[in-house]
């Protein structure tokens, strides 16, 4: 029986990725490789990478936290970055009040990986989520379908107000490129993911101010936020926090080059 793709099918892959561009050639060869199921198929997704496309748009999922997060074309794609930010959250949900059924709201969720990462740690949590990007919210639904509620809004706009005060751990992982610094981008993020994701206003924590300036009324007693940010914009982003009436703390990891901003009442 034939073996698809060959070898010599894999090195034509590696040099066409090589000759884009695509810094890791031939781990996005083998990925391309393990979703195609024909020749046809898998040259149609080399085409469509080589072009700039993510290659977790092209194959449909990315890798988070361990788990496959389905990723439709023109959402932003999870960064392993904020990786980080899971952890920090998962941490300050199993040492809080409410341990054992936290409820968890993740602002700006985008294909919902985030949510759907704190699902699997948290067994018991009650999780909920919100993005303006409708195409992110369906992609979002579509992940945390088991798992949580999707909202289609800005920010606190579109949540039940039951919720109010009653958020155990809120976790954003809100744009905070400055928008003079779009341009800069990779190709990848700039043309193929929405602006709305990417970009963070003239000093790139707009929105970290905004989500700080709510996050008192809908936390519970003992509630903790947490605001992936940048080393370069971490003091404005704990500024915001402390502006809201909330304790600031930086954390850092250096391996990943990852700042999340923490806000306790």
């Amino acid at each position: 029986m034939p073996v698809f793709p060959s070898a010599s099918e894999l090195a034509g892959v590696v040099a066409t990725l090589r000759a884009a561009g695509c810094v890791f050639a031939e781990e996005e060869a083998g990925l391309l490789a393990g979703a195609a199921d024909t020749p046809a198929e898998l040259a149609e997704m080399v085409r469509r990478r080589a072009s700039g496309l993510p290659v977790e748009q092209v194959v449909g999922w990315a890798e988070f936290c361990g788990l496959r997060v389905t990723v439709e074309p023109g959402v932003f794609v999870p960064r392993r970055r904020s990786e980080f930010l899971v952890r920090q959250a998962a941490a300050a949900a199993e040492t809080g009040p409410a341990a054992q059924q936290p409820v968890i709201l993740d602002l700006c969720c985008g294909s919902g990986a985030i949510g759907l990462a704190l699902a699997a740690m948290l067994g018991g949590a009650r999780l909920h989520a919100t993005d303006i990007d409708p195409v992110a919210v369906r992609c979002a639904r579509v992940n945390l379908a088991r798992t949580g509620r999707v909202y289609e809004g800005d920010l606190y706009d579109p949540l039940p107000a039951g919720l109010r005060g009653r958020v155990d751990v809120l976790t954003a992982n809100a744009p905070y490129v400055p928008t003079a610094e779009i341009a800069l981008m990779p190709p990848e993020a700039r043309l193929h993911e929405p602006a709305v994701a990417l970009d963070g206003g003239t000093d790139g924590v707009q929105l970290h101010r905004r989500i700080a300036a709510g996050a008192p009324a809908w936390l519970a007693p003992g509630g903790v936020l947490l605001i992936e940010t940048s080393a370069r914009q971490a003091p404005l982003t704990a500024d915001a926090i402390a502006g809201a009436g909330l304790r600031p703390q930086l954390v850092t990891d250096e391996d990943w080059g990852a700042t999340v901003a923490v806000g306790r009442p």
